[in-house]
């Protein structure tokens, strides 16, 4: 499970890794981590608990081993290509895979993460890079996924792509590829995907995860001590 104290750390064998990150997916299946719900679902679930740790106690979950950053290039809402590993380096990055006309899990997440950064110093949000990977190529065109992102945050990053790049991104990020509902009579869809943030720190690895339910304020917490952390005294 998440993480509740030092002691109670996730651990996995280092030769079946693999196996850990399917198990940490069916985890957030069963903690409601992978948006399938209700508004009112997402709201009546409890953020994580505190975690103990040498330095602070982060309102996230840990994980171990951490996730290694993916590498995968995909095309940001000005057409530019965006290589994830290269263009987040040295900084501490929130990926999220999500889709504009998801009726709840997405918003709540984007927008809580854009109200903590009001909350915190500008030095340590500069640190900081947010990139929102769109699991619904298919309606979210580049103008749309901008659009929709500026609502919360214009410093926020977009990214888009084939439907082939954007399960690879989810495959190297170690998350199983979202999975598109049966369409409706009036077009409508919905697309099932990993609803929790990614933390990478400086050192390229996500120790910390952040499922659908956290709170502002935890929010607020953490992310100053994530744009400094480096691990390195742990």
């Amino acid at each position: 499970m998440l993480k509740k104290t030092k002691k109670n750390r996730l651990s996995a064998n280092p030769m079946q890794s693999r196996l850990f990150y399917k198990v940490l997916l069916v985890l957030a299946f069963l903690f409601g981590t992978v948006y399938r719900g209700s508004a009112q679902a997402a709201k009546n679930t409890p953020g994580p608990a505190p975690v103990g740790s040498a330095e602070v106690a982060y309102r996230g979950g840990l994980v171990s081993p951490p996730l290694p950053k993916p590498k995968f290039t995909l095309t940001d809402t000005s057409g530019a290509p965006f290589d994830f590993a290269s263009k987040t380096e040295g900084y501490t990055t929130l990926l999220f895979f999500g889709y504009t006309h998801c009726p709840d899990m997405c918003p709540l997440q984007i927008s809580t993460i854009a109200q903590a950064l009001k909350k915190i110093p500008p030095a340590s949000a500069d640190r900081l890079k947010v990139v929102f990977v769109t699991t619904d190529p298919e309606r979210d065109s580049p103008q749309v996924l901008r659009s929709w992102l500026d609502h919360f945050d214009k410093r926020f990053i977009g990214l888009t792509g084939g439907e082939a790049a954007i399960e690879a991104a989810q495959i190297a990020a170690n998350l199983s590829p979202a999975k598109k509902s049966a369409v409706r009579a009036d077009g409508a869809y919905e697309v099932g995907h990993a609803a929790f943030v990614l933390a990478y720190t400086k050192d390229n690895l996500a120790h910390v995860i952040y499922p659908g339910g956290v709170k502002e304020d935890d929010w607020a917490h953490d992310l100053p001590y994530l744009a400094r952390e480096t691990w390195t005294k742990r």
